[in-house]
């Protein structure tokens, strides 16, 4: 197998190993960077198989112009960039970076890559010995920087292949919403002219795949849950479960906790960990022995609820040395008196098919838009689509614009009051609600490596470093964000809260 380029082809490599699963730091064989030939890629004329416009810059067009597997375990993405203004120029590279990479391996273009939503993963290119990524490089390339008006480039990334041998894939990208059901061709990939694509087996690579985490929450907030593709972590609210200072289990309890067991039963895994936990009140000598009991408490509870065989529990009181939340503030303590559950991920439930096609979210459809105001502007929002992704993923899109003269900031698309932290500023500030099933929904985060500890960022529109002015709104100006959730089986709408924006009800596509 060899990979064809605009100048000759390269050669065969010996066949890799499967790319592992996370975390990121483990080493495969996968392409290896080529000398660039003079002619940069510019202006080809191809078919795009999908496309979307920059957040930050929405003159710039992104297309998918080709998305290849090779060998059953790589897989060739091509991006052409478009400038569609009629003057000024747009630099691209800070756009296509990725930002959870250490500040200099955020060139070129390190942020495209696809969703493995069976594995609940986010795949970004390789990284070889010798450079921060295995994709596209402006010095090696020979590629311009800046696209002058009518102008297009085309970049490609190397990756490992989504698991499952999907016929179609999400491709992403730093710069704007992500772009489903991109077919996927296992013929080889056809490159730009003047580009090279390396072969895969030519030397051995660093996997970058951040996993994906999907918070919910009860509306009764009886409990608040973490999917990170491998375990679910249920956190069981303390004050629901027990009388104050008591492990003794309320009247309440018994249905909170009957929930939980049908979770367990639906995974195959064969332990189940409860971790009780305090806030800041009290001292060791009291959190320490009382979580601990607590956590006895459900289990004992559990087992009796558990229906399927060959079950095992450890359990742990950890007092308060583990908080989710700040301390500072009764809701951060009552959120940290909590139980924690965590087992093996269940297998994702099929959404349940609907009697007639889900209707087409049109943004300017009747309940899909709203206004309201920020510095003294006039501010529009439309949704564009809710999508259901496979594997209990969903994807938001939305379009806000300022509608007044003057240029604004909309700080309130950042101020989300969240249970997990983040590294980065986003636009975070959503909520997706389940009003049937009585259950919320926050935007997925991405949970990156450091060190020995994880970062979290979040898995929706960007604001930070380049992207710092995205949350920057010109008179008349719109833009397009995004963010990524947990969609339930059998909704057919959810409630879509944005910022200060009124509530608004919206199909599942």
């Amino acid at each position: 197998m060899s990979l064809v380029s605009a100048c000759g082809t390269v050669p065969d490599a010996a066949p890799s190993p499967t790319p592992p699963s996370p975390p990121p730091t483990a080493t495969t064989s996968a392409p290896a960077p080529a000398t660039a030939t003079s002619t940069p890629s510019v202006t080809p004329g191809r078919t795009a198989l999908a496309e979307t416009r920059s957040t930050l810059t929405p003159a710039l067009k992104v297309e998918v112009v080709g998305l290849n597997r090779v060998q059953g375990e790589h897989l060739v993405v091509q991006v052409r960039l478009s400038n569609t203004a009629t003057r000024g120029r747009i630099s691209w590279p800070g756009e296509l970076g990725d930002g959870t990479r250490p500040l200099g391996a955020r060139r070129w273009a390190s942020g495209i890559g696809v969703l493995d939503t069976r594995e609940r993963s986010w795949i970004l290119p390789y990284q070889p010995e010798d450079s921060p990524c295995l994709c596209s490089d402006t010095s090696r390339d020979g590629l311009s920087r800046t696209l002058d008006p009518g102008e297009s480039v085309t970049l490609y990334a190397v990756t490992p292949a989504p698991a499952g041998e999907p016929a179609t894939a999400t491709v992403v990208t730093p710069a704007a919403p992500p772009m489903p059901g991109v077919p996927i061709s296992d013929e080889p990939p056809v490159p730009a002219p003047g580009m090279n694509i390396p072969s895969p087996g030519a030397q051995p690579v660093s996997t970058v795949v951040r996993r994906i985490v999907t918070p919910s929450e009860s509306l009764d907030k009886s409990e608040e849950s973490a999917d990170d593709g491998e375990r679910l972590h249920v956190n069981l609210s303390s004050d629901v479960l027990f009388a104050v200072n008591k492990a003794t289990l309320t009247s309440r309890a018994r249905a909170v906790l009957a929930r939980t067991a049908e979770r367990i039963d639906a995974s195959t895994g064969p332990t189940v960990r409860v971790e009780g936990h305090a806030d800041s009140s009290g001292n060791d000598a009291i959190n320490d022995p009382l979580s601990r009991r607590r956590a006895q408490a459900v289990r004992e509870a559990l087992t009796g609820l558990i229906t399927r065989d060959e079950v095992s529990f450890e359990v742990e009181g950890y007092g308060s040395r583990k908080p989710l939340y700040s301390n500072s503030t009764e809701e951060g303590k009552r959120r940290n008196r909590r139980v924690t559950v965590t087992f093996a991920r269940p297998e994702p439930a099929q959404p349940t098919p609907a009697a007639t096609p889900a209707p087409t979210v049109s943004p300017d459809a009747t309940g899909l838009s709203g206004t309201a105001r920020a510095g003294g502007q006039p501010i529009s929002l439309r949704v564009t689509g809710l999508r259901r992704l496979p594997d209990g993923l969903g994807l938001l899109t939305y379009r806000i614009g300022n509608e007044g003269t003057e240029e604004v900031s909309i700080q309130e698309l950042h101020q989300a009051q969240d249970w997990m932290s983040f590294n980065r500023r986003a636009a975070q500030n959503i909520v997706l609600t389940d009003a049937e099933r009585g259950r919320l929904y926050r935007p997925g985060r991405l949970q990156v490596p450091d060190g020995g500890d994880v970062d979290l960022y979040c898995a929706c529109t960007d604001t930070s470093g380049v992207r710092l002015f995205s949350s920057r709104f010109g008179p008349r100006q719109a833009r397009d964000l995004w963010a990524l959730f947990e969609l339930p089986p059998a909704a057919a709408t959810m409630r879509v809260k944005v910022a200060a924006f009124d509530e608004l009800e919206v199909p599942v596509q």
